[in-house]
């Protein structure tokens, strides 16, 4: 369960549905993290090594979009439905730390 507390001390709780997905998939990157390390290890070629951590860099703008889409079902809508202002300008600044 997650909640926000607005300016006033209401609470609104919800739950986010993704978050299983969310888990799963950064267990998968931190695992495929952990297969780049070892290449790196053993001094495998660098261009594999580039592919793979492209490959990661994918996953991770996956699995950014998944949360930020989850977000927006959950957080901003009741946030408008709120009038919870705090919690729109945190996204805003997020995104724009996201999209740098």
């Amino acid at each position: 369960m997650h909640e926000h507390v607005l300016e006033d001390g209401t609470v609104i709780k919800h739950q986010h549905t993704k978050t299983k997905v969310v888990l799963n998939r950064m267990a998968r990157l931190i695992g495929h993290l952990e297969s780049i390390k070892r290449m790196i290890e053993d001094e495998r070629d660098c261009s594999e090594v580039l592919i793979q951590l492209s490959a990661v860099n994918a996953a991770i703008k996956s699995v950014s979009r998944v949360i930020l889409k989850d977000h927006m079902e959950h957080c901003i809508i009741d946030a408008i439905d709120n009038g919870d202002k705090q919690a729109i300008e945190n996204l805003q600044k997020a995104i724009e730390q996201f999209i740098k």
